[in-house]
């Protein structure tokens, strides 16, 4: 099979396509032949050390969807033929991986190849934010950060669907607003020239946001506690911004509040059983079209690298595919 490997941490001309052996699947594993995957940050970050590359060569990779093509001999769930989107251990810029029957969803027959590859990270994290982690309660106000981003957009429809009162991004730059509102943010604030924490306090009659949503850490972290509403829930899941954020206990137990992290990646590895509800959840809204994930560019699998350089250039909007099919 192809495969596109990383042979040096650093810069994409270090990812080449090689040949190598189709994996085999273990007792409790599927083996997928692949047809779209995605690009992440997360990809990005393990190419250049930072994230979980492990040992070199490897394959970049966190999400899949394909065609299940063989299951291992204590399989129950799957069969052959099946139309899923996996979450593999070793890769996923091949054209065969293999997951474990934990990782693996069936999909809808009406859901496509693009919208299943584009949707994992991005729907499944945002609706544990929203749904489980801060349990959004219909009429609440929801703040997001990096709103323009693809858990961003995401989180956005997310929290109208599951009943938000409002709904109000942060972005870095007003060039970037345009995508926040037309995911169905109500407000949008742009960093670079506003106080997002008094613009969000004085959106909401001095009441503030009651579920915040933050990947950026440092400085941002520490600001929304100053417009976190009384009983409302921070939810840290990022540091994107690369700055640790220090909160006081002093602002917590008189009025309520609430910190809580989370992380896709640790949920995927320390208890995968909780994703089976979100993938039913989300799936639905995705047949029916109630949410949509937005696809900015697709490349072929051996052009991987130029789609990391297309995706670090800050160029991109929207999901990064790459077609594995040939």
């Amino acid at each position: 099979m192809k495969a596109i490997v990383v042979t040096e941490f650093g810069g994409p001309e270090h990812m080449k396509l090689v040949d190598m052996d189709i994996p085999q699947p273990e007792p409790r594993q599927v083996l997928i032949r692949v047809e779209r995957t995605s690009v992440n940050f997360a990809d990005i970050k393990s190419r250049y050390g930072k994230k979980g590359g492990g040992s070199l060569p490897f394959i970049p990779g966190l999400d899949a969807a394909g065609v299940i093509e063989q299951v291992g001999s204590e399989v129950k769930r799957f069969r052959p033929g099946q139309r899923v989107i996996a979450f593999p251990a070793n890769g996923t810029y091949a054209q065969y991986v293999v997951a474990s029957e934990d990782l693996t969803f069936a999909i809808p027959d009406s859901m496509d190849f693009d919208t299943a590859a584009a949707s994992p990270v991005v729907s499944f994290t945002s609706y544990k934010l929203l749904a489980d982690v801060a349990r959004l309660v219909p009429g609440e106000t929801v703040l997001i950060h990096a709103a323009a981003g693809g858990i961003g957009t995401t989180a956005i429809q997310l929290a109208k669907l599951l009943g938000a009162g409002k709904v109000i991004g942060t972005v870095g730059n007003v060039s970037k607003a345009a995508i926040a509102l037309e995911a169905g943010a109500d407000h949008v604030i742009c960093n670079d020239t506003e106080d997002f924490a008094a613009k969000v306090n004085e959106l909401t009659d001095g009441a503030g946001a009651d579920v915040i949503l933050d990947s950026i850490s440092g400085p941002a972290s520490e600001r929304s506690m100053e417009c976190l509403a009384w009983y409302g829930r921070l939810v840290h899941f990022g540091n994107a911004g690369g700055e640790v954020g220090r909160i006081r206990t002093v602002d917590l137990h008189a009025s309520c509040r609430s910190v809580l992290g989370f992380s896709f990646g640790t949920t995927r590895n320390k208890r995968p059983q909780l994703l089976q509800d979100t993938a039913e959840k989300v799936f639905q809204y995705l047949a029916d079209g109630s949410l949509t994930i937005k696809i900015g560019r697709r490349f072929d699998l051996e052009d991987a690298a130029s789609a990391h350089a297309w995706v670090e250039s800050r160029q991109s909007t929207g999901k990064v595919l790459l077609d594995v099919r040939k």
